[in-house]
């Protein structure tokens, strides 16, 4: 049955009449012998209907007539409805403080639960009645009891509510440390729920800034995550700790949450007072990963201006085999998506994010030709003078913006590369005109053996092809018999030889990536022709995969 609906078919006259703030008409049914007990569909009686109008004249007329039937007083206003609200629960949540009063002193119970755990002071909480409040807690309400099935106090519900008048009372009455059944503080609640006067309040009271939850959680972490700067404020002004680990599963610490939710105020501030070695120490986290989880590129950018390392450290120990890096990371994150080359990827290149063999496998993957253009804008292909200066990847100091490949990128490269020869038309042209040495993808027989034909003809009028090796001159004949047609002649013409001399001379990056050939008295023409721009693109003879990554060869 629905408690909280009236039918009027069963509510009495002298309930209507308390109902309606009728005293005349009250006081006349009670002279005519009009029950005061008599109950609606919901167990209210006239009492409870003059409590919940506030009429005060009602109710004494009320606890007159019940004085003087054979319940008794005491017993008439403690009478409970289906829900078990009393009176003076009903006249406490709708503020009538006057009736309230007239309850206590006649003798109502004052901390009288209704079936679901409330009482006359929680109600007055929850509602923000401060005068019933303060009222009740003056009379003596137990004022640390839980009424929730969550085991909310009433301070934790005033500092839900945000009302602080209401918490500035009870921080003098009840116990600051009071947990529900997570464990969590009414400080706690405060900060989770931005309310900064009841966090000011509880804090400055003396309740415990760093205290946790059962999974850890601290309310400096909550207070990071929900974006709540005036309380990180505060939570630090009375020493918070940004340190504190919040997790057992990994090592969490507010700064993450910040970065993880884009706060970026909230993660500035942080940055200030975090200790550096969830940088890069081992066993920590980077709050660029939690950054790059969302693409918050506003964070991931305010974390490389403020020193973090593009390449963090290895957690692929702690989460998924991704997390090697957090470019790593976002490219995985974004590999089945539209746009998989998300701006925090952008970010992360452009500071020198170390490119391994893991990351080419991402870029080149998602066959999009502008991306890998991005990347080779942002670090070029090395000459082979810096190749013989660059030292390995475990020593090296940080890699800069626009810095070229190192040996091991380089090599990670091409490797990846011949493992996706079935795709070579989206990165073969972007990494020849980028100035990649063609020589470096004869190593292995993968791109004349697998290619495409027009991909192979493409890439063959880089080199001198007449003077392949014969292991490459046979892979080449026995295609020619099947799955390759041959776009040139025998011999290479003259001119051929000699832009692959000049190239030679020049080195391709130096041929490719500089304007020394444009300051040659040639003209444009010849120009365009010594840098190999004369030779069309292949056309994408494979479809690129909706998700997930290309099959190799």
């Amino acid at each position: 049955m629905d408690f909280t609906e009236c039918y009027s078919d069963t509510v009495s006259s002298l309930a209507v009449a308390a109902r309606e703030r009728n005293a005349r008409r009250v006081s006349l049914l009670i002279q005519r012998g009009c029950s005061v007990d008599s109950r609606d569909n919901r167990g209210w009686n006239a009492l409870h209907e003059a409590a919940a109008a506030g009429t005060i004249v009602c109710v004494r007329q009320l606890l007159k007539a019940a004085a003087g039937a054979s319940r008794g007083c005491r017993a008439y206003v403690g009478s409970l409805t289906h829900e078990g609200e009393s009176a003076l629960y009903l006249a406490a949540q709708r503020r009538h403080l006057d009736v309230v009063k007239l309850l206590l002193r006649a003798h109502a119970d004052i901390n009288q639960p209704t079936n679901d755990l409330s009482c006359p002071l929680y109600a007055a909480v929850d509602c923000g009645h401060t005068d019933i409040v303060e009222l009740l807690v003056r009379k003596g309400a137990e004022v640390n009891g839980t009424h929730t099935a969550s085991c909310w106090t009433c301070l934790h519900q005033a500092a839900y509510k945000g009302h602080s008048d209401i918490v500035r009372i009870l921080v003098g009455v009840c116990r600051l440390e009071v947990f529900d059944d997570h464990m969590i503080t009414p400080l706690f609640v405060a900060a989770q729920y931005g309310q900064k006067q009841c966090l000011q309040i509880l804090a400055d009271a003396g309740a415990n800034v760093n205290a946790q939850a059962s999974d850890l959680a601290t309310p400096l972490l909550i207070a990071s995550q929900e974006g709540h700067e005036g309380c990180v404020e505060i939570l630090l002004d009375h020493n918070a700790n940004p340190n504190l680990s919040c997790s057992d599963n990994w090592p969490q610490l507010p700064i993450h949450a910040a970065a993880e939710f884009g706060h970026n105020t909230v993660l500035a501030r942080l940055i200030a007072v975090t200790d550096r070695v969830c940088d890069r120490g081992e066993g920590e986290l980077s709050p660029l990963y939690s950054a790059v989880k969302n693409n918050h590129s506003h964070c991931v950018d305010l974390l490389l201006r403020a020193g973090f390392s593009p390449d963090a450290q290895d957690c692929s120990s702690l989460f998924s085999s991704d997390t090697t890096s957090p470019l790593a990371y976002t490219l995985a994150l974004k590999c089945t998506s539209f746009q998989p080359f998300s701006d925090s990827a952008r970010l992360l290149v452009a500071a020198g994010a170390t490119l391994t063999r893991r990351e080419w496998l991402y870029i080149l993957a998602m066959c999009k030709s502008d991306v890998l253009q991005y990347v080779l804008q942002q670090r070029s292909i090395p000459r082979p003078e810096q190749l013989s200066r660059t030292i390995s990847l475990c020593s090296r100091p940080e890699q800069q913006s626009n810095s070229p490949l190192s040996p091991e990128e380089l090599r990670g490269l091409v490797c990846e590369a011949l493992d996706m020869v079935c795709h070579a038309s989206y990165w073969l042209p972007t990494l020849l005109q980028a100035g990649l040495e063609p020589s470096l993808l004869l190593q292995q027989p993968y791109l004349l053996g697998k290619a495409d034909s027009e991909v192979l003809n493409y890439f063959l009028q880089f080199v001198n092809w007449s003077t392949l090796s014969h292991p490459l001159k046979d892979i080449l004949l026995h295609r020619k018999e099947s799955t390759w047609r041959p776009h040139h002649e025998c011999v290479p013409s003259l001119s051929h030889l000699c832009r692959l001399r000049v190239r030679e001379e020049l080195g391709s990056v130096v041929l490719m990536q500089t304007d020394v050939v444009r300051q040659l008295p040639l003209p444009p023409p010849l120009q365009l022709y010594l840098q190999f721009r004369d030779i069309p693109p292949p056309s994408h003879a494979t479809t690129v995969p909706q998700r997930g990554f290309p099959q190799r060869l």
